[in-house]
């Protein structure tokens, strides 16, 4: 159990600091996307 709360304390630690990175790449690919759909059109 105490392994368990280790790993998951890590694990949102990860997430954290990680969290604007994600976002920044969600946010470059939904703009490739848009811009894909609207040079389609």
């Amino acid at each position: 159990m105490q392994t368990l709360q280790q790993s998951y304390r890590g694990l949102s630690l990860l997430f954290e600091l990680n969290w604007d990175r994600l976002l920044y790449l969600g946010t470059i690919a939904f703009a490739l996307m848009l811009g894909a759909y609207l040079g389609s059109l």
